[in-house]
């Protein structure tokens, strides 16, 4: 099954992390298959980049989003 889901990037106590679409199998910060965004939580609000055509691409083609995933594409005005 292919998630689109967060993997960490960045330092200790400064989180920044990518969007990615990966396999539901590989590990949090493992091989992904495309990486389609970025969020920054440390800017007030936090601060969302995505790639909507390569969102919804990956909607269409069966791509499961996580919770937290898709609360970030509501911000960005992204719709399954």
């Amino acid at each position: 099954m292919v998630k689109i889901r967060l993997t960490r990037i960045g330092e200790k106590k400064v989180p920044l992390y990518r969007i990615v679409v990966a396999d539901s199998k590989t590990p949090r910060n493992g091989q992904c298959i495309e990486e389609i965004g970025t969020y920054d939580p440390n800017t007030n609000p936090g601060t969302v980049k995505v790639d909507a055509e390569l969102a919804k691409k990956w909607l269409a083609n069966g791509a499961q989003p996580t919770t937290v995933v898709s609360k970030l594409f509501r911000q960005a005005g992204i719709n399954k």
